[in-house]
C-alpha cells in the first residue's frame, strides 16, 4: 500500500517527533516499533508534541525567565488550537517553515483528525504543564497525597492513555477501557516519579506525596540530606518500597484494558508495559539508591521482558 500523502510540514514534524520518541522515550520507540505503520507514527507525534512542550517547563540553567517560559507555553497551545480548529489535516504538498514546534504541531493534528483523538484531552494535558510552572496561577511543587497528585497526573499522563486509544484501535472506548488506559498512564508517570526523585529535587519539586513519605518518617528536610549524601537511609527505603507496591496495583489496574486491544495493537502496549515496569525492578536492585544514580535497564534485559510479554499474549 503506498504511504498517505500529507504536507511537507506534517511529514517533517512526524520525523522530528520520531527522532525526540527516540532519543528520549527509548521503551515507547522500541513498543511503537510493533505497532502498523500510522499508529507508529501517532504515537510519535503524540509522543513529540508532549515532550517538546515537557522541555519548555523542565529545561534547566538556560536563562529563560518563568514568564518567558508561560509565554512558550500559551505559544504552544494557541498553535494546537489552531491547528486543530481547521477540522481537517493540512492539505499535501503544502511547504512549512522550517520550525520544530509547528512541524510536531502540525503531525499531532494530523494525527488527531486521522485517528478522532478528541481535541479536549489537550487542555488537560496543557493545565497540567502550567502546574509545573513557575509563575502560573496553577502552579504546585509539593503534593501532600496521592489524591492531589491525581490533579495533576490526570493530564500528564492519564489523559494520555486516553489520546491513545483510538490510535490503538478503539474508537468508542467503554468505561472499563477507558480507566485501564488512564490506569497505566498514571503507572508510568509514577514511575518516572520514584526513578527521578533526585533530578525532580534539584529542580525543587516533589512529585512522591508528603503524607506517604511522613508515614515511613520521610519529610523534606530528610529528602534533601539523602540527596546530599547521595544515598537512602532505611526509612527512604521503606517509602520507596511502599510506594513500588503502590505502582505496581496501578500496572495491576490496567492489564484488563490491555487484554481488550485489538490482537494487532496489544503486543506494543504489553511490551511497553512490562518494560517500563522493570524500572522498579532496577531501582530494588540497586537498593533504592535513587539519590546517587538514575535506574536505567539494560537493553538486553529490556527486550527479555518484552519477549516474555509478548510471549504472554
Amino acid at each position: 500500500m503506498n504511504p498517505r500523502p500529507v504536507s511537507a510540514t506534517v511529514a517533517c514534524g512526524y520525523r522530528r517527533a520520531a527522532a525526540l520518541t527516540a532519543e528520549h522515550g527509548r521503551t515507547y520507540h522500541l513498543a511503537a516499533s510493533l505497532l502498523p505503520r500510522d499508529s507508529r507514527g501517532a504515537v510519535y507525534a503524540l509522543y513529540g508534541f508532549a515532550r517538546f512542550v515537557d522541555d519548555i517547563v523542565d529545561t534547566p540553567g538556560d536563562g529563560v525567565t518563568d514568564s518567558a517560559r508561560l509565554t512558550e507555553l500559551d505559544h504552544a497551545e494557541t498553535l494546537l488550537t489552531r491547528a486543530l480548529s481547521l477540522g481537517a489535516a493540512p492539505e499535501p504538498g503544502t511547504p512549512g517553515p522550517d520550525d520544530p514546534l509547528t512541524e510536531i504541531v502540525a503531525a499531532l493534528a494530523d494525527t488527531v483528525h486521522r485517528f478522532g483523538i478528541p481535541a479536549r484531552t489537550f487542555g488537560a494535558f496543557m493545565r497540567s504543564m502550567r502546574m509545573d510552572s513557575p509563575g502560573s496561577p496553577l502552579f504546585r511543587n509539593r503534593y501532600r497525597t496521592l489524591a492531589e497528585l491525581s490533579e495533576y497526573t490526570d493530564g500528564s499522563a492519564a489523559i494520555i492513555g486516553e489520546q491513545m486509544l483510538p490510535v490503538l484501535g478503539i474508537a468508542e472506548p467503554d468505561n472499563q477501557v477507558r480507566t485501564a488506559a488512564r490506569a497505566l498512564g498514571d503507572a508510568f508517570q509514577l514511575t518516572n516519579f520514584l526513578r527521578d526523585v533526585a533530578e525532580d529535587l534539584q529542580r525543587d519539586r516533589i512529585y512522591l506525596p508528603m503524607d506517604e513519605l511522613a508515614a515511613f518518617g520521610v519529610d523534606e528536610a530528610h529528602l534533601r540530606r539523602c540527596q546530599a549524601s547521595r544515598t537512602t537511609s532505611a526509612p527512604l527505603r521503606r517509602a520507596l518500597a511502599h510506594l513500588i507496591a503502590v505502582n505496581r496495583d496501578i500496572y495491576r489496574r490496567a492489564e484488563p484494558g490491555i487484554a481488550r486491544l485489538p490482537r494487532r495493537t496489544r503486543p506494543a502496549i504489553a511490551v511497553a508495559a512490562a518494560a517500563y515496569s522493570e524500572i522498579l525492578c532496577e531501582i530494588e536492585r540497586s537498593g533504592y539508591e535513587v539519590m546517587a544514580a538514575r535506574a536505567v535497564v539494560p537493553t538486553p534485559r529490556k527486550l527479555a521482558v518484552g519477549a516474555a510479554a509478548l510471549l504472554q499474549r
